[in-house]
C-alpha cells in the first residue's frame, strides 16, 4: 500500500487549524459563560490581544503553525492591524502607523460591516443581564 504523504500534510494542517481556531473559540465561551463581560468587551479584547501579540511578533508564530485557525478568529484581525502597522511605519513614517493598519484590514473591515448589517436587518439584539 502506497501512502500519498501530500493528502497526509493536509490533514495534519486542517487539524492543526481547527485546534487553534477550537481553542480560541473555546476560550471566548469560557469569558461568556463565567464572566459578565459582554461580547462587544470580549471582541475588543481579542482584537487587542492579536495587536499586542502581533507587534511583539509572538502570533506570527501561531500563524505559521495553524495558518486560518489563527488568521480568521478575532486575534488573526488584531495581528493583521498590528502588522499593517508596523509595515506601514517602515514604508511611510509615523503616518504609516495609522493607516498601514486598515489598509491591511481593509477586506475584513468590510466585510464586518458588511455581515453585520446583515445581522442587524435579521436578529433583535439583548443586553446581557448585570
Amino acid at each position: 500500500m502506497d501512502i500519498n504523504w501530500q493528502m497526509v500534510f493536509d490533514w495534519m494542517s486542517l487539524l492543526k487549524c481547527f485546534v487553534v481556531g477550537g481553542l480560541i473559540c473555546i476560550i471566548g465561551q469560557i469569558l461568556i459563560d463565567k464572566t459578565k463581560l459582554t461580547p462587544a468587551r470580549i471582541l475588543v479584547i481579542f482584537v487587542t490581544t492579536g495587536a499586542i501579540l502581533g507587534g511583539l511578533g509572538i502570533y506570527k508564530y501561531v500563524v505559521d503553525f495553524a495558518g486560518a485557525g489563527a488568521t480568521v478568529p478575532l486575534t488573526g484581525f488584531g495581528y493583521n492591524l498590528a502588522k499593517g502597522a508596523i509595515e506601514g511605519v517602515k514604508e511611510a513614517g509615523l503616518v504609516g502607523a495609522f493607516t498601514g493598519g486598515v489598509k491591511a484590514a481593509a477586506g475584513g473591515i468590510a466585510a464586518a460591516v458588511f455581515f453585520g448589517y446583515l445581522a442587524s436587518l435579521i436578529s433583535k439584539p439583548k443586553m446581557k443581564k448585570q
